[in-house]
């Protein structure tokens, strides 16, 4: 069940490529109404996870 409101317009000036998300639109875009990207004191890209995401329901 997703945690967030999905909207009808895509977050501008985000890209994402997981289109195994509840919020992935074709054409890359994200429908979330916000996004949360974890951890604080992430130290590279490898530590950093995008908390919003949420399985795709089919």
């Amino acid at each position: 069940m997703a945690r967030l409101e999905k909207n009808q317009k895509p977050i501008s000036r985000v890209k994402c490529v997981v289109n195994t998300c509840e919020y992935y639109e074709n054409g890359d875009h994200c429908l979330a109404n916000e996004i949360e990207i974890q951890p604080p004191d992430a130290g590279d890209t490898e530590e950093t996870d995008c908390a919003t995401f949420c399985p795709k329901m089919n």
